[in-house]
């Protein structure tokens, strides 16, 4: 089978958790996921190709034109909740001049299976994970097309859908690694990245942690061995040319042992390779940030959530300020960067707690900081209790085109949608436009392009608005230097 798969642009949401201008700036990322289906289906032996239409400014036209001249026998497109309905209007535009079966996947798959292959276009929905799925449908598609007999499908009988069950084992380990070859390495980059070429890996599904505002907590923890690990990192370093790797795992670190023998590793290659990680402060120790430095970690993203110890305790996320504070200073002493993940509006919030989250966040002089906006995702606790209280699922009912794009709302803070937005954006600009930050800032650029960049994310952030028409915001990170290399 010939699979054409697409990773369409998308427009910022008036849901979205951060600010619009963090969004155009902060990074633009490989499709991973697609990636990784790229990977499974030339596995089993068939052909592939990847366009990367958001990365690459490709308009739908100029994207049949390619799909064309590959001749696709099926189409596949990563249905997140947030992308839904634009990604819909590209299959269809799609679909119409191809005339072939479409079949998505994605997290918003696994919330709603059945509202997500609703719509005429799309035939097919991968449930779970891909690894079984995909290789059985494009075997029954070549074959008897009994689609009963593959697990983890979402497909369409009589017009109803039908989803059949999924009981074989998911070996995280065994995944091949992500198709890159098929993809634009040079292009990638995140705002604080220094090197290129850049890309990101997951190097673990699931999180056992059980934050209110996290859909990954309370899942399976399922980490790939070291050698796995660092066998991918290789491959993008000698392959790709990637010099610098942004890991996206819930929490990287969460097996000191295991984090210890990928540091082990990564010393004996010997690859001139830095790269990044998330973490909880509680995950680390001396000891061990010593180590992910020596194996070149060079940025640690930290979840640090509020600067109020009560804030810290309503999302149920079992650390102290005091804590923080201590490996902050650790990792920075260490000689590697931290930067913070903060929310605006969790429960229980004040404009108090949010003066003495952003008070917090200048003490500790982190690198970084993003101030990101509470938001009741699907299948988080946030997300189960705003449904029980309204008696509306939102993400349900957005999916089906039933309710425009809307704010959420946050019945557990007094503060209004209007107030966190505004407070959102006045932390960032209170963190980011101290001159001692600016200068250290100033210090890092290492050309004119990067500096006009920063200086426009500074400026748009200063004067933007939030909640006003969405029809141009795309997220572009860089409007003159597609291909510069971000700092």
């Amino acid at each position: 089978m010939r699979l054409g798969l697409v990773f369409n642009p998308f427009s910022y949401k008036l849901h979205e958790e951060n600010l619009r201008v963090v969004q155009r700036f902060f990074g633009l990322f490989p499709p991973l996921s697609l990636a990784w289906v790229a990977a499974i289906a030339e596995k089993a032996g068939h052909e592939v190709v990847l366009i990367d239409a958001r990365t690459l400014r490709l308009s739908r036209e100029e994207v049949l034109a390619r799909l064309r001249e590959f001749s696709p026998d099926i189409l596949g497109f990563m249905m997140t909740t947030y992308m839904f309905r634009e990604t819909l209007d590209w299959i269809r535009f799609l679909k119409a001049a191809l005339k072939v079966p479409v079949v998505v996947g994605g997290y918003n798959l696994r919330v709603y299976p059945r509202e997500s292959v609703a719509p005429p276009e799309i035939d097919f929905g991968v449930v779970e994970q891909a690894y079984h799925t995909l290789p059985a449908l494009l075997s029954e598609l070549e074959g008897g097309r009994r689609f009963g007999d593959v697990p983890g499908l979402v497909y369409k009988e009589g017009g109803r859908p039908v989803v059949t069950p999924h009981d074989l084992p998911i070996d995280f380990d065994l995944f091949p690694n992500p198709a890159r070859h098929l993809l634009p390495n040079d292009r990638y980059a995140e705002f604080p990245t220094e090197r290129r070429n850049f890309t990101v890996m997951v190097t673990s599904l699931g999180c056992p942690r059980r934050c209110l505002f996290c859909e990954a907590g309370g899942t399976r923890y399922a980490p790939r061995r070291p050698a796995t690990v660092v066998a991918e990192m290789e491959e993008c370093y000698l392959r790709h040319g990637v010099r610098e790797i942004d890991i996206f795992d819930y929490e990287f670190p969460c097996l000191r042992e295991r984090t210890r023998e990928i540091c082990r590793l990564l010393k004996e290659k010997r690859m001139d390779l830095e790269w990044a990680c998330r973490s909880r402060v509680d995950s680390v120790d001396e000891p061990l940030l010593r180590e992910m430095h020596a194996a070149g970690c060079r940025r640690i993203y930290y979840g640090l959530e509020s600067g109020a110890q009560e804030i810290l305790d309503r999302v149920n996320k079992g650390i102290t300020l005091a804590q923080v504070e201590e490996t902050v200073r650790l990792t920075r002493e260490i000689g590697i960067r931290p930067l913070g993940f903060f929310q605006i509006g969790a429960p229980g919030e004040t404009r108090e707690t949010i003066r003495r989250t952003v008070r917090f966040a200048k003490r500790l002089n982190l690198d970084y900081v993003q101030f990101s906006k509470t938001l009741a995702k699907p299948l988080t606790p946030l997300w189960k209790k705003l449904v029980e209280e309204t008696g509306r699922d939102y993400w349900r009912d957005y999916i089906l085109g039933d309710t425009p794009d809307m704010v959420l709302p946050r019945p557990w803070t007094g503060l209004s949608n209007e107030e966190i937005d505004r407070l959102a954006r006045r932390a960032y600009l209170s963190y980011h436009s101290r001159p001692g930050f600016l200068l250290r800032s100033a210090m890092r650029v290492r050309s004119w392009s990067e500096f006009r960049r920063k200086a426009r994310a500074l400026l748009e952030m200063r004067f933007s608005q939030e909640n006003v028409s969405t029809a141009d915001a795309r997220f572009t990170v860089y409007d003159d230097d597609t291909a510069g290399l971000p700092h």
